[in-house]
């Protein structure tokens, strides 16, 4: 019933709506991050590097950078609104995907590889706090407990299952070779693709006023 009254509030709809497709990438990274960086084994040049060696290494500065972000999202959000650090997050994805469809071990694609790195805390922190703080703030406190377990269930819960699976089908319908290697280049563009529409669209449809007062009354 709570979730029917949250559904008729047209912002809180259309706020469900976006994260919810937004969601459905955010366990792809947690999915085949690690797999993608493995799979550069199945190259000669790449075979002995670093990247493959240590793949789990290299996947934990995304840890690091989760955790220095998410000293930042005071700053971020009083100074320029919940709102635009929704946007600033999904931008993140975009970058996070982008950067990893042009990544390989060496040179330039192992600077871009480590930079996608440091732009999961962003997309991550970002993503999960700026929404929770929306429903916060945007919420009667009737409904307030009812509304955070949505979000999460359409985000971490069935976001993030139908993102799994569905990205699962595109890689192997798409993606994977004649000789079993998957074209992660290409997966990954379409990926960064994909969020940068949501991005797009959630930046025209989605209106929502800036009000520091608010936000530092949730904070305290």
């Amino acid at each position: 019933l709570n979730a029917f009254k949250l559904f008729g509030n047209y912002k809180m709809a259309l706020f469900f709506f976006f994260f919810f497709f937004l969601g459905c990438a955010l366990q792809l990274t947690n999915a085949y991050g690690d797999v993608f960086l493995s799979e550069f084994e199945n190259f000669p040049k790449y075979a002995d590097s670093f990247v493959v060696k240590y793949s789990t290494m290299i996947v934990s500065i995304s840890q690091i950078s989760e955790t220095l972000f998410i000293l930042t999202i005071p700053f971020f959000l009083i100074k320029f609104g919940i709102k635009k650090v929704m946007l600033m997050s999904m931008l993140a994805w975009v970058l996070r995907f982008g950067l990893f469809s042009v990544g390989y071990p060496t040179g330039f694609g192992l600077f871009a590889l480590i930079l996608s790195m440091i732009v999961y805390g962003m997309a991550f922190d970002f993503f999960n706090i700026s929404g929770s703080l929306f429903v916060e703030t945007s919420t009667d406190s009737k409904l307030r407990g009812s509304a955070q377990g949505l979000f999460m269930m359409m985000t971490n819960g069935i976001g993030a299952i139908i993102g799994s699976k569905a990205s699962g089908f595109i890689i192997e319908k798409y993606f994977i070779n004649t000789d079993g290697i998957t074209n992660w280049s290409g997966a990954w563009l379409t990926f960064s693709i994909y969020a940068l529409v949501i991005a797009i669209l959630f930046g025209i449809f989605f209106k929502h006023k800036h009000n520091p007062e608010a936000i530092g009354n949730v904070s305290h």
